[in-house]
């Protein structure tokens, strides 16, 4: 074991860094595989020197090196116990680019899809295209030789590399890319480990019987997802070893190598042009796998851009999601699988002859009861429910998963069908129903077996449902890792695949390139076993947790936590789109994003020999930066809801450290702010004081909002209400009520004057400041008084209408997880609406008069509120604002703004605010014409908005209140 003082003392010979603390040892342990091995450290190189100095300090220390991007790996590839070295954060630039040859050099940390948005404007983009693609990295792309949905057409990425610039095992430097055969021979006489590396090949390649026994034991050469081993076949293209090609290219044979000879430091790409315009998706509906299966044979006769399938489980996945449920509206009855056909040309016409041509074949051959064609944005909206089916298939709840283990696995497409019918008797005889879905067109299906990794009898099934698809794969001369690699859970079974022998020249070239086993040991030869280090201790006895919240949903909040598999959809950078993760895209670290904090608990729940599991500084320093945006509860495809994991520990872990006095301040700021606005003025001048923010732990920049100068309560309770027989009763949120009870007053006075009797009940705050900072018994509390205010009073016809996102929402959200009458409060949760949601469904029963308001135009842009989006979307709220006939609305795409209720106020967490306030929304809004209203539902958010850009936004409310004729 290398002493921490060594770890330190090379922590500062690198201008990167090196961290060895329990904190990032376990972020780092784990992948988007069922593996777990703890690293020695974690390191950050800045620059190719770290590199080096980290690859003399292995050699010394005899340990290994694990290189890491995004870290979504599915077979264990980032997993080890060496240093895991991540270049996800300063390997991220451009190097060059020429237009004209349709080339880029980068650093291996560029996001495929950020590439592809900056080659956008040139009419050009880079082709392999994954289910990961808005997070996954070139650099790992090139380590999987990944290839995705669009192969058919475009290739895989070994196609597209034609250079890689890398540091070798011994800290010397060397390009491969494309020579001669004859400068192949010249290289050979260079005394160096890169000459010696070109003459291991040429010594084990020049063999006729090693060339043979390539060609006999390697997958046909019609599939070219192939990525089983180390990439010798490429050779033999080469003139030197029996091809017919004068040209050879290294760079191509370390594409699939997953980093176990060389350390990528630049990588030169081939670019393809831009798809045609105009495409079509025709989403054919099946009964059965194989059917699917068979008119994909057909389907392929129809120049595809894309052939992607999707069963019936994954399609089950998405119902429960927020976000996937809107994308599935093309599906029609409950199909056993659904090919996604795309067809492609210059004009939309073009397309449509394509499209009926497809259909009229698939048609006339018995294939598919439905052929729904999807257009437009739609289509990306189809491909995005396909991509989040890996992470979707976390969302089933308790320890049953669908495994990654044989779902790389590929075939000659025309054995497609009958290879599938005999993998479906192995899994008959297992008792399996496995998941389908992927790449049909390419002749690979990422095919799941359902298991149980934390009992031994499924460990078993794991490693014999693994060793009889290898063998079937086999059988058909296929490929048992089509795109995500060999890593852990397939490297022993590459001797089965390709031979003993070729097996054994595997390992001779990894000896050439790597002799003291520097790079990435266990991966691909002399591998790791695939049942050993797994996520979970096997028959371990399950850890009781007890928790204030109701978490009987996901099984309990380890299992809750457990659900997060690793597919990293909160790495996913700004310009992806969305909201998740917020912390993450400010800082950039791992250790902010909604997969480290979902692990860490996991860790600390399952291994804490703490009496209170949560009483670790890990897990506090884990949660520090989560803004409870929620966002995670709808965009990450397993919800796996942080927000509400954060609230329980903050409970837990206060409940034995104590509650701080800036917590209990702003925790019961509605107490507080009671007793404040008896005298406002001289209580808003005290609190913006810079002695105050001082004493409370509040940024000196902030300004803090100001008490009005009558609350909400004070108003309604002298307001004469209009009567009606419509009726909806008001939510006096505790920040309208003592901050915005203007906004109220417009509330009060819009509904009467849409004809309805606002009424107006004592009741208490809504305790979302108790619920985000950890008060839970005082918001149970809450929580248990609201539910018996309401629950005989609210109904379908009498609705309670809430102003405050944040606070409305608590009752179809965390009033769910902690009320007692749990009956009660989810009658209650199904007739609480946001005011644009209540407004909105009234619009569509035409109950609302727009004659009534102005024919005045206006633009007006909406931002909207974090639980709004992850809870009730902002659909509703353009809607409303189309209310008046000309006005022109549109919902910007920001994400968080930032403020995240106390958040933003407190001076540590001041700096992070406004930076995911600078990521979208700020510049944004900037960017709006000053006659341009700005709408915004949350009150955090308009105070924001103003600190980050002194404009006014307006809630939706105001903004059609001002609306009314007069």
């Amino acid at each position: 074991m290398i002493p921490n003082t060594v770890l330190e003392t090379l922590h500062n010979s690198l201008s990167g860094d090196v961290l060895f603390d329990n904190l990032h040892k376990t972020l780092y342990a784990t992948d988007a595989s069922v593996y777990r091995k703890i690293p020695l450290a974690v390191a950050f190189p800045k620059d190719e020197n770290d590199i080096k100095t980290l690859i003399a300090f292995a050699t010394k220390n005899n340990i290994t090196l694990i290189p890491r991007t995004a870290g979504t790996s599915l077979a264990g590839q980032c997993v080890g116990d060496g240093i895991v070295v991540d270049v996800s954060k300063h390997f991220t630039n451009i190097l060059s680019f020429d237009e004209q040859a349709k080339t880029i050099t980068l650093q291996p940390g560029i996001v495929r899809d950020s590439l592809n948005d900056f080659l956008k404007p040139y009419g050009l983009f880079f082709g392999p295209n994954t289910s990961t693609s808005n997070r996954c990295m070139i650099g790992g792309m090139v380590g999987n030789n990944s290839s995705g949905s669009t192969s058919i057409k475009y290739g895989v990425t070994r196609d597209k590399v034609l250079q890689i610039d890398a540091i070798l095992s011994d800290g010397s430097t060397a390009i491969f890319k494309k020579i001669s055969s004859q400068e192949f021979i010249n290289k050979k006489r260079e005394h160096s480990l890169e000459g010696k590396i070109y003459t291991t090949i040429f010594d084990e390649l020049s063999s006729v019987e090693n060339q043979q026994e390539i060609k006999n034991e390697f997958p046909k050469p019609e599939i070219h997802r192939r990525n089983t081993g180390y990439a010798v076949d490429e050779f033999l293209k080469s003139d030197l070893f029996g091809g017919s090609e004068s040209t050879i290219n290294v760079a191509k044979f370390l594409s699939g190598s997953e980093g176990t000879l060389a350390f990528s430091t630049a990588i030169t790409l081939q670019l393809d042009n831009l798809p045609p315009t105009e495409s079509i998706m025709v989403c054919t509906h099946f009964t059965s796998i194989n059917e699917s299966l068979k008119a994909t044979l057909i389907a392929m006769n129809h120049n595809l851009y894309n052939c992607e399938l999707m069963d019936k489980t994954i399609l089950d996945c998405t119902k429960n999601n927020r976000e996937l449920a809107k994308n599935r509206f093309f599906l029609q009855g409950d199909p056993e699988a659904v090919l996604m056909l795309e067809v492609s040309a210059n004009t939309l016409p073009e397309a449509e002859v394509l499209a009926d041509a497809l259909i009229e074949d698939l048609t006339k051959n018995n294939f598919g009861y439905h052929h729904p064609k999807v257009y437009g944005a739609d289509i990306a909206k189809v491909h995005y429910l396909r991509k989040a089916g890996l992470g979707a298939l976390g969302n089933m709840v308790g320890d049953l998963k669908a495994v990654a283990c044989i779902e790389d696995t590929a075939v000659a497409l025309e054995d497609l069908p009958n290879y599938i019918e005999e993998f479906t008797k192995i899994m008959t005889k297992y008792q399996q129903d496995a998941v389908y879905y992927a790449h049909a067109g390419a002749g690979e299906l990422h095919l799941r077996p359902i298991l149980n990794l934390k009992k031994q009898e499924d460990v078993v099934l794991f490693r014999k449902i693994t060793t009889e698809t290898a063998q079937l794969v086999k059988k058909y001369k296929g490929s048992f890792s089509g795109e995500h690699g060999d890593g852990i859970v397939r490297a022993e079974f590459i001797p089965l695949m390709i031979g003993e022998q070729n097996y054994q020249l595997l390992r001779r070239i990894k000896k050439a390139f790597d002799p003291k086993n520097v790079f990435n040991q266990g991966k691909i030869t002399d591998a790791f076993s695939m049942d050993k280090n797994l996520r979970y201790e096997v028959d371990r006895i399950e850890p009781e947790i007890k928790t204030i919240q109701d978490f009987s949903d996901s099984e309990g909040i380890l299992k809750l936590a457990e659900k997060c598999n690793g597919s990293g959809d909160c790495r996913k950078p700004v310009e992806a789109g969305g909201t998740m993760c917020p912390s993450y895209r400010a800082t950039k670290n791992e250790k902010d994003t909604t997969r480290a904090r979902a692990n860490t608990l996991r860790e600390f729940l399952t291994n804490s020999e703490e009496a209170n599991k949560f009483n670790h500084q890990e897990l506090k320093e884990v949660f520090d930066l989560c803004l409870s945006c929620k966002a995670c509860a709808s965009e990450c495809p397993s919800n796996v809801d942080i927000a509400t994991m954060k609230a329980e520990f903050l409970y837990q872990y206060q409940e034995t450290n104590g509650y701080s006095f800036r917590n209990k301040m702003f925790a019961n700021n509605a107490k507080y702010n009671k007793l404040g606005s008896k005298l406002p003025k001289i209580t808003n001048f005290f609190t913006n004081s810079i002695v105050a923010k001082k004493v409370l732990g509040v940024a000196v920049e902030r300004s803090v909002p100001k008490l009005a100068n009558q609350t909400l309560e004070s108003w309604m309770r002298k307001h004469q209400p209009k009567k009606s027989k419509k009726i909806v009763y008001l939510f006096k949120d505790e920040f309208t009520n003592y901050y915005d009870s203007e906004i109220g007053k417009d509330a009060v006075f819009l509904l009467e004057k849409l004809g309805y009797e606002v009424k107006n009940i004592f009741h208490y705050e809504s305790g979302r400041s108790h619920i985000s900072k950890g008060f839970l018994k005082e918001a149970k509390e809450i929580c248990n008084k609201n539910i018996t205010v309401f629950k005989d009073i609210i109904t379908d016809k009498t609705p309670l209408i809430g102003i405050e996102p944040s606070a409305i929402l608590t009752f179809r959200d965390e009033y769910i997880r902690l009320a007692d009458d749990k009956t009660s409060a989810e009658k209650i949760a199904k007739n609480v609406f946001t005011f644009e949601e209540f407004l909105a469904k009234e619009i569509e029963k035409e109950n609302i008069d727009i004659s009534l308001f102005t024919s005045a135009k206006k633009d007006i842009k909406i931002h909207g509120h974090c639980h709004q989006k992850a809870l009730s979307g902002t659909h509703s709220s353009f809607q409303v604002l189309n209310i008046p006939k000309n006005y022109s609305v549109t919902i910007l795409n920001t994400g968080c703004c930032g403020m995240a209720g106390s958040f933003g106020y407190e001076k540590e967490h001041y700096k992070v605010s406004m930076q995911v306030g600078e990521d979208t929304l700020f510049p944004k809004v900037r960017n709006t014409p000053k006659e341009t209203e700005i709408a915004a539902a949350g009150t955090s958010c308009r105070h924001q908005i103003f600190d980050g850009t002194k404009r006014i936004a307006k809630h939706p409310i105001t903004i059609l209140k001002e609306a009314l004729k007069k």
